[in-house]
């Protein structure tokens, strides 16, 4: 196809933007969403209440917005691409669906796993590290996987504010070319390249889950 062969490296730096963006919100989502999942569960009630607060607030505001947030806001005080208020803003809306996935996963596990393993002098920090999380990240692969999946599409959310990503790219090809329909197929393309190998590895490593239980 023409098209694709006239904007080849255009296409191919959205590509990469996209990739890199939803890898850094992927890890750091994770992170904040463990670490939110947790709050939400300790015994002291203000740190229950951080958790809770954190979680409601990322949750139900537009993804939009916290990217406009970041991009029109934040960047007057700390200098900051779109690039990065864009991955930022999907970093931190994505924590908080992960957190909630991953608590539903902990509330899962029988409480006498807990009381057991602080019996046998665990700390609460050991037994959630060592007994309780590997067996919620288990129960909560398939949501885990969906939301990784949302996390690569959401990173569109990058061509409002000019960071560069597949979807910025393809925008600035259709304007320039007029060719919108083969621009977007292409452009959908793409997406399937990251996302379809992530579904079909988030459902090899669930039977493989399965198998090993």
């Amino acid at each position: 196809m023409a098209l694709l062969q006239n904007n080849f490296p255009t296409f191919m730096q959205g590509f990469g933007y996209t990739l890199l963006s939803s890898l850094i919100a992927l890890v750091g989502s994770m992170i904040l969403g463990t670490a939110f999942a947790i709050m939400q569960i300790v015994p002291k009630k203000w740190v229950r209440k951080v958790g809770n607060v954190y979680v409601q607030v990322f949750r139900n505001i537009p993804l939009l917005i916290i990217t406009f947030f970041f991009f029109l806001v934040v960047s007057k005080y700390v200098k900051m691409s779109g690039f990065m208020s864009g991955t930022i803003a999907l970093m931190l809306y994505t924590s908080a669906f992960i957190a909630e996935t991953v608590r539903a996963g902990i509330l899962s596990i029988d409480v006498g796993q807990m009381e057991g393993a602080r019996a046998n002098g665990l700390s609460f920090a050991q037994a959630m590290q060592y007994i309780i999380l590997p067996q919620a990240f288990r129960v909560a692969l398939p949501s885990l996987g969906n939301q990784f999946i949302n996390l690569v599409k959401n990173s569109s959310i990058l061509a409002f504010v000019g960071g560069l990503d597949l979807m910025y790219q393809g925008n600035m090809i259709a304007a320039n070319t007029f060719e919108t329909f083969s621009t977007y197929i292409i452009v959908g393309i793409l997406y399937l390249i990251i996302t379809l190998p992530l579904s079909y590895y988030m459902q090899h490593l669930e039977r493989k889950l399965k198998h090993a239980a």
